[in-house]
């Protein structure tokens, strides 16, 4: 999976939920780090959760999460593993299709922008059309497979 980069000074704006929508995202609390981190290491991996506890448990934090019920639904974070490189990010399956994705992206993205940051890096992107399509994330070449590549792997 390549890295792509994202002008952060032509970012679409940001819109409050649809009205329909029982879902908010907002930072991470500092008392809610523990169980978040717990859903996304069940949801997706653990290494992710490491992502998001580094991320949340920073100052600033740099850790959105996307909650429904009391429950968590998806999350979003930048600067967890390098200065400047959105993600991890994920959403509950059951969510997906519903603008959580885009709203957990741009939330980071503004947040980044309003940092100083003039562009961010999505590293080793999934789905690229969807970054493509939202905010114009251009591919980066030469960057598969980017700093992630020398990870220490789990044990098979």
């Amino acid at each position: 999976m390549t890295d792509l980069l994202v002008k952060l000074y032509e970012l679409p704006p940001l819109r409050p939920p649809p009205p329909a929508a029982d879902w908010r995202v907002r930072k991470v609390l500092a008392p809610e780090i523990s169980r978040a981190a717990e859903w996304v290491g069940a949801q997706f991996s653990e290494a992710w959760a490491d992502e998001f506890r580094k991320a949340a448990g920073g100052w600033p934090v740099t850790a959105f999460l996307a909650v429904a019920g009391g429950e968590v639904v998806g999350f979003a974070c930048y600067d967890a593993t390098a200065l400047g490189v959105f993600g991890p990010t994920g959403v509950a399956e059951d969510r997906r299709g519903t603008g959580l994705g885009r709203a957990l992206l741009l939330a980071c993205l503004h947040d980044m922008a309003a940092r100083g940051y003039a562009y961010a890096v999505i590293g080793g992107s999934g789905p690229d059309a969807f970054y493509e399509r939202t905010v114009g994330a251009v591919k980066i070449p030469g960057s598969e497979p980017g700093f992630y590549g020398g990870m220490v792997r789990p044990r098979s």
